[in-house]
């Protein structure tokens, strides 16, 4: 049995990806590598291929609108996927791909991003992508939180506006 590839991990990868890009084809493979995305390296051009699509992602981010947040999202996925097929190509079992066969590494992580996406905004919620609400960060997150209420991009954050907040109270 496979299990999902295009869920959660896709997702928080490229918001990873947004929020600290790479610089080098070959820190992009080695992250991709620890993220289990992609085995092959990477070239330069692969390198600009998926900064342009990260600039396009963070896009669907900071979409003001639902109806902007689709239409960007769907101008990826028309881009970066195609119809969905089964295959057993590593002889793993039988699993949805979402692209087509023979991508190199930028296609590959592509697919799975906008896949992911779809997939997490369209099941837990359109509003699920942001900016941290602290000032001074900005960092996108995706929100998997239970009650899809999530304004920080992490723990810290959230307690750095929390004690500001308590002394502008106390002050």
């Amino acid at each position: 049995m496979q299990l999902n590839p295009y869920g959660e991990d896709p997702v928080r990868f490229v918001v990873e990806l947004t929020n600290d890009p790479p610089s080098t084809a070959e820190e992009l493979a080695r992250r991709c590598r620890e993220a289990g995305m992609a085995e092959q390296p990477f070239s330069e051009a692969d390198l600009a291929d998926v900064l342009e699509f990260l600039g396009r992602w963070a896009g669907v981010v900071d979409a003001e609108s639902d109806a902007r947040r689709v239409a960007l999202l769907n101008a990826l996925l028309a881009d970066s996927t195609a119809h969905p097929r089964l295959t057993d190509h590593a002889g793993g079992g039988w699993h949805i791909h979402y692209r087509d066969d023979g991508l190199g590494p930028a296609g590959v992580l592509k697919s799975a991003a906008c896949i992911g996406t779809a997939l997490h905004l369209t099941g837990r919620g359109m509003r699920r992508l942001g900016r941290c609400a602290l000032a001074e960060c900005g960092r996108a997150f995706a929100d998997f939180t239970r009650a899809g209420r999530q304004r920080y991009c992490s723990h810290g954050c959230a307690n750095r506006d929390a004690v500001r907040r308590h002394r502008a109270r106390r002050g």
